[in-house]
């Protein structure tokens, strides 16, 4: 039977397309540092101890550095005060992303991995621009993990890492839920956690296992879709080329097209349930979609997702 020819950027990961999505990402990066509303900014938290820049004073707890202690505030109000500083902190981005078969697919535009392998580019590049460090975990059918690293070098590791994967992955399967816990091990406490998966891979684990994710790290999903799985297809015999080769699907009648929907549809509405319970924000975007909406909306915190 004869294979299916790779075609960068359609069924396979492209690095050069991954590499020139810098371009758009920081120009929407430029443009919404404007707007006050980074799509990955600089962060910052109030600290016990010294920092870079003075916030404000409060009163003396059992355990506050004596040499932090405001002596002014604490002359003027007869009790002790501590100086809190405020300092910029650089935080880690981890790209978790799904290397099962079941994203090796897609009948609009481009396969579900390459159009995750898109989306993964932006964030890594914006965030990487704000002066977040980015790393990337694969699971499913490839288990590897990339260090978060800083810097345009740190970015360039992750992009090769996407492209060596999804070139390599094979037929192996991972439930979601140890994905989930490989990551919990390996993000570090305040950091962001990206998963992009279709949902496929969902186990009956996975929202236990995503809640206490989101627990320790600020985790956001990104679901991405086929046209088929979100649509009912119009009356037609549909040919499917698979690795083994050519399969044909009749989906004349009405009943038979919504089962089929609902058929490709069921991993993607776990994981949107699991998210839904385990209160954690997500967005869903098709293959011929631009991702970059939504994975801007989808890191603007002031933006509800539903």
């Amino acid at each position: 039977m004869q294979a299916i020819a790779a075609i960068e950027g359609v069924t396979a990961v492209g690095l050069s397309e991954l590499i020139a999505l810098r371009r758009q990402a920081l120009r929407t990066y430029a443009s919404s540092a404007r707007m006050r509303v980074p799509l990955a900014g600089a962060h910052t938290s109030h600290l016990r101890g010294r920092g870079m820049d003075y916030a404000e004073s409060r009163a003396y707890q059992p355990g506050d550095d004596a040499r932090a202690i405001d002596w002014r505030r604490t002359a003027r109000s007869g009790r002790p005060h501590t100086k809190l500083f405020r300092e910029e902190r650089e935080r880690s981005l981890l790209l978790l992303v799904d290397t099962h078969a079941s994203m090796r697919f897609g009948t609009r535009a481009r396969f579900k991995s390459v159009q995750a392998a898109r989306a993964a580019a932006l964030v890594a590049w914006s965030a990487a621009r704000a002066g977040d460090r980015v790393g990337a975990l694969a699971f499913g059918a490839l288990r590897d993990a990339v260090t978060p690293h800083g810097g345009t070098r740190g970015v360039l590791t992750v992009l090769g890492a996407l492209a060596r994967w999804d070139a390599r992955a094979g037929e192996q399967t991972e439930p979601l839920s140890e994905a989930l816990a490989r990551a919990r091990q390996l993000a570090l406490p305040a950091s962001r956690v990206l998963l992009l998966s279709d949902g496929t891979c969902t186990d009956a684990d996975a929202q236990a296992a995503l809640a206490r994710l989101a627990k320790r790290t600020e985790t956001r999903v990104l679901i991405v879709a086929d046209a088929l799985e979100l649509h009912v297809p119009p009356p037609g015999s549909y040919a499917f080329e698979t690795p083994q080769g050519r399969t044909q699907v009749d989906l004349l009648a009405a009943a038979t097209r919504l089962r089929f929907r609902d058929a490709l549809s069921v991993g993607q509405r776990a994981l949107i349930e699991a998210c839904d319970t385990a209160g954690v924000r997500w967005r869903r975007i098709a293959g011929g979609d631009d991702p970059l909406p939504a994975v801007s909306a989808l890191l603007d915190p002031r933006k509800v997702l539903r």
